[in-house]
């Protein structure tokens, strides 16, 4: 089971939580009204049932969205070594270079490590960031790179929470693709690790998957134990069916008729659709689909294989088909600073590059090959981007914190990858110097790719929302463009 204090709005069970069921309002103060509607918590597990109110939104604003269209984020929890992944310097001293050697790809003249082959042979389905500029990036909680914003470090910053994830701004100004589909999911294992919505809102927090799926469960150095988690949040307590809970929506409409009737704004009508769609999502059927990966051809699931992180991937593909817009996929074993976080092989759980860095590699290249590959023959590839990165790279030198063959963080730069999205792969953007630890030449910033981001996704680079004081802020930092060797 996982620690429900990690799962952001599912406090002490309550679902519907906009129904606010414990609290008196209007001109009701005790009585049938707050009695259904505190009956009604607690039925699912669901976030908020004003997902979808982001369609409705964009449509008013004038604002047309591409159909369909989608973000998988393979989070690399703790930073990766770009040295020792997809920025090798094979000439440099060994300190700097790592042990690691390189190999051609399927772009002429350019070599990734040797333990990602899969990824190599299919590289001009890729794109190589090398020169990603992620100062101020740290974590525990990560939120720089998954939010675009440089202020968004609660370590430095105090307000650094308020700043929104990407995945969040995607949920209320875009929406999902499906109705009764949440917009935002996120495969979690620890609370810090995901970037939520901060200023806009709990209702655009991720909708936290772990709670959903029945997976294999691992243990914080990455064994598996042999247990799979349970799926508690689309089961129905005990005497309560589907049949009961549209009669009690029934019930909630009938009372909420005095209201309405002296409202001329529309919000009861409104809400009535967003209660309406968030009951829809626990009796439609599609969000359960999603995450019953049962269902799926036995040859599609071992093509992705039985390994924790790759059945996520599988449940993410599974999600975005049924309409989800956003997936987070926290590539992490332990609740710490991230299983990336290779400082030293001295240093359990992270490890070094040999020990900690290495086991990860041959994973992480079955996953990430294994997913574009099964988009592209589902003719998805084209709607669903895929990005894959970490908080920051690591340091040129190896050696910290008492050991030889491990890096410290290194926000200067860090490298990065992106697949599909219908965008223009095949290629390798910026260059750090000779020894990988500064950019050399086309810094990319974290509002570049927020906005390369919204820009898939339909979102315009202009698009604001307000701070808790209600001041405008834009949700693209350091006036971020598109990244236009991609688009």
């Amino acid at each position: 089971m996982p620690d429900r204090r990690l799962c952001g709005n599912f406090h002490s069970g309550h679902a519907f939580d906009s129904f606010l069921g414990t609290q008196r309002e209007g001109l009701c103060l005790v009585g049938r009204r707050n009695m259904v509607k505190a009956g009604m918590a607690g039925i699912a597990g669901l976030t908020l049932p004003q997902l979808l109110r982001a369609r409705s939104e964009s449509a008013w604003a004038g604002d047309a969205m591409p159909s369909r269209r989608s973000v998988i984020l393979l989070w690399m929890t703790g930073g990766p070594s770009h040295i020792d992944t997809w920025d090798m310097k094979p000439q440099r001293p060994l300190m700097n270079r790592g042990p690691f050697s390189p190999i051609s790809t399927a772009i002429p003249g350019e070599s990734i490590c040797e333990h990602l082959p899969k990824q190599a042979a299919m590289l001009d389905k890729f794109t190589l960031l090398r020169s990603v500029d992620c100062r101020k990036s740290n974590h525990e909680p990560n939120k720089v790179m998954q939010t675009g914003h440089r202020e968004a470090a609660p370590r430095a910053n105090s307000n650094g929470e308020r700043y929104p994830a990407i995945g969040s701004i995607i949920a209320k100004y875009r929406g999902g693709n499906e109705p009764g589909v949440p917009p935002y999911v996120a495969f979690q294992k620890s609370r810090s690790h995901v970037a939520y919505a901060g200023d806009l809102g709990q209702q655009y927090n991720p909708f936290m998957a772990n709670q959903a799926a029945t997976l294999p469960v691992y243990d914080l150095v990455g064994k598996n134990t042999g247990k799979v988690s349970s799926s508690p949040m689309f089961r129905l307590p005990r005497n309560l069916d589907f049949d009961r809970i549209n009669h009690r929506v029934g019930l909630l409409r009938q009372l909420d008729q005095m209201r309405r009737e002296l409202d001329v704004s529309g919000n009861m009508d409104a809400m009535d659709t967003y209660q309406q769609q968030a009951v829809d999502m626990l009796t439609g059927g599609r969000v359960q689909k999603a995450f019953d990966v049962s269902s799926e051809p036995q040859g599609v699931r071992d093509l992705y294989g039985p390994h924790l992180w790759c059945q996520q991937a599988l449940l993410a593909r599974r999600l975005v088909e049924q309409g989800v817009s956003f997936v987070t996929i926290d590539l992490s074993y332990h609740t710490g600073s991230g299983t990336w976080d290779n400082h030293g092989d001295n240093i359990p759980p992270y490890g070094g590059i040999s020990k900690g860095l290495k086991p990860l590699l041959p994973l992480f290249d079955h996953l990430i090959t294994t997913l574009v590959c099964d988009l592209e023959q589902r003719g998805l590839l084209d709607e669903v981007l895929v990005v894959a990165m970490g908080e920051f790279g690591r340091t040129p030198l190896m050696g910290t914190q008492g050991s030889t063959d491990g890096r410290n963080h290194w926000p200067q730069v860090m490298s990065m990858c992106l697949a599909g999205g219908g965008m223009r792969h095949g290629q390798v953007i910026g260059a750090t110097e000779k020894d990988g630890g500064q950019i050399k030449h086309r810094p990319v910033t974290p509002g570049d790719l927020a906005a390369t981001i919204y820009h898939h996704m339909g979102i315009r680079r202009q698009q604001t929302y307000l701070d808790h004081r209600g001041r405008p802020v834009f949700a693209v930092q350091e006036n971020g463009e598109p990244i236009k060797e991609l688009i």
